[in-house]
């Protein structure tokens, strides 16, 4: 990297007394004059507000600003689909003056296609989609899977009946897809089944359980088995009616019930898990969907529910509980009630305490964009591609060159992009196995690495972009593609310093601009 481009990625990167309180996320009172918050009355309260409110007032912690619609449109854009809105769907946003924009917005992203790949995306990390070592699914196995988690999220299949099919799945683990859940699991005795099950859809760890509460939960999957077929790496799951299983179980609340001989145990468990009335079936998925939008669970962390890690707002969680109950467990109304809340659409700019408000919910809070997305987000702002490959090449290792990485089946298909920037093994079930911390490594990958020259540099449609505009004109179209803003006036003023040492090579000078945004924060972080 040349000096003259280090200093403008330092300078638009901490340049201003409010980019800097944004970036940085230092508390502040001072009246909204930067391009993420503003005192317009544009989100009215819902219940979810009401829930959170209430608890900040008990804590004496005031709520952040709302956030700008810049804001919004590329938050929403990420956390909804995954995906950065084009400079188009920002300025449509921007220019559009009704009142329920936001609420329009999000109705439209949530049947976008895109949505279903990145929720898949999230529900292939818990359910361990690997086709390699240490899960062993198999590349056709993970096709099928992938492609049933996809179908079920576009077709909004209800959350209840999603996890009923998984746990009660019989077949063919090419041509019945939900049998896959089984076969995911790295200790496939009745111990090692009953604790996936307890992590994925109760969100607990039975390693903390007492050893007698463990082994009724186990009994419910003792009569799980496993067979070949003479296709190539085809496995039948089933109940076996041979093994000799024991005549009770006792469900995780303490209950005791007998197990029949010709019934599968299995669908006994799942007729429990799903009864509006089972105490961690709701409330684990309420509280994974506020952790995904918000970065934090009301229970924390959103896979560590047990009696000594309490809800931080119990009443909260209750309300999201009773919606999704209410609702038929409709999980796309359950994001609907939360993106709406004027608590998501909180700026990232805290008025209190960071940590305080962070874990009641008085301010968005900034966390780093997952791996698969920040490569999606390159590629899609340069016209670019990326190569992907798998360890031991099988059928579905080619990845087509436009293929996007949020739409990845396949655990075991990665880059050397996405394994420095956390993307998780899928090799636990656990959320805490993607790792979304810094390092100095991707630093350096960002600021000084081929991989993102190239980008740059190579770009058809970058430079299509650039030769159609001059001056001010291609400003605001690099910042609407990168940042979904236009620039403040005291960005162009650096921005202009800038290019004003490049006399007649603008080009160049813009060039530097696109690798500087993409060293921002505001680039690298939903905030």
């Amino acid at each position: 990297m040349r000096k003259e481009m280090l200093i403008l990625v330092l300078a638009l990167a901490t340049g201003g007394a409010a980019r800097r309180e944004a970036l940085t996320m230092r508390p502040t009172t001072r009246p909204a004059d930067t391009p993420f918050e503003t005192h317009a009355v544009l989100v009215p309260d819902n219940a979810v507000d009401k829930a959170v409110k209430a608890r900040l007032a008990e804590l004496g912690i005031e709520p952040a600003a709302v956030c700008s619609d810049a804001v919004f449109v590329r938050r929403v854009y990420l956390d909804v689909i995954g995906t950065l809105p084009t400079a188009q769907e920002v300025q449509a946003f921007l220019a559009d003056r009704s009142f329920n924009k936001r609420s329009a917005l999000i109705d439209k992203l949530l049947s976008r296609e895109e949505f279903a790949d990145y929720w898949a995306m999230k529900w292939c990390d818990l359910l361990r989609v690997k086709a390699e070592f240490p899960i062993n699914l198999w590349p056709n196995a993970v096709q099928a899977y992938h492609r049933w988690i996809c179908s079920s999220i576009r077709e909004n299949k209800p959350y209840d009946r999603f996890v009923r099919e998984m746990l009660t799945a019989s077949g063919s683990n090419f041509r019945d897809p939900p049998v896959n859940f089984y076969r995911a699991v790295q200790s496939k005795t009745p111990e090692g089944l009953a604790q996936a099950v307890a992590l994925t859809f109760m969100g607990t760890r039975t390693e903390t359980w007492p050893k007698e509460k463990r082994d009724g939960m186990a009994s419910f999957f003792s009569r799980v088995g496993y067979k070949a077929t003479g296709e190539w790496k085809e496995e039948i799951v089933f109940f076996d009616r041979s093994k000799a299983g024991p005549e009770s179980a006792t469900f995780p609340d303490g209950r005791r019930v007998r197990l029949e001989a010709d019934r599968d145990p299995r669908e006994v468990f799942a007729d429990w898990l799903i009864d509006g009335k089972n105490p961690w079936f709701a409330r684990n998925i309420a509280n994974r969907v506020w952790s995904w939008l918000l970065g934090r669970g009301i229970i924390h962390e959103p896979d560590d529910i047990r009696p000594d890690n309490p809800p931080v707002n119990p009443e909260l969680l209750a309300l999201l509980e009773r919606e999704l109950f209410k609702s038929g467990y409709d999980l796309r109304q359950l994001y609907r009630l939360i993106l709406n809340s004027r608590t998501y659409q909180q700026a990232s700019i805290p008025r209190a305490d960071r940590e305080k408000a962070e874990a009641n919910f008085a301010v968005y809070p900034l966390r780093r964009l997952e791996a698969e997305v920040l490569i999606d987000a390159l590629n899609q702002i340069t016209g670019s591609t990326e190569r992907y490959s798998s360890a031991i090449p099988e059928p579905f290792t080619f990845i087509p060159a436009d293929h996007r990485s949020i739409a990845l089946a396949d655990g075991s298909i990665t880059s050397s992009f996405l394994e420095l920037f956390g993307r998780p093994a899928r090799d636990t079930g656990l959320e805490g196995e993607r790792n979304n911390r810094p390092t100095a490594s991707q630093r350096l990958h960002m600021l000084n690495s081929s991989h993102i020259q190239r980008k740059i540099e190579n770009s058809a449609k970058l430079g299509a972009m650039l030769q159609a505009r001059r001056g001010r004109e291609a400003i605001d179209a690099i910042y609407l593609t990168i940042l979904s803003r236009y620039p403040t006036g005291e960005e162009l003023m650096t921005i202009g310093s800038y290019v004003r040492q490049y006399e007649g090579r603008g080009r160049e000078a813009m060039v530097d601009l696109v690798w500087a945004l993409f060293n921002s924060a505001e680039f690298l972080y939903r905030h």
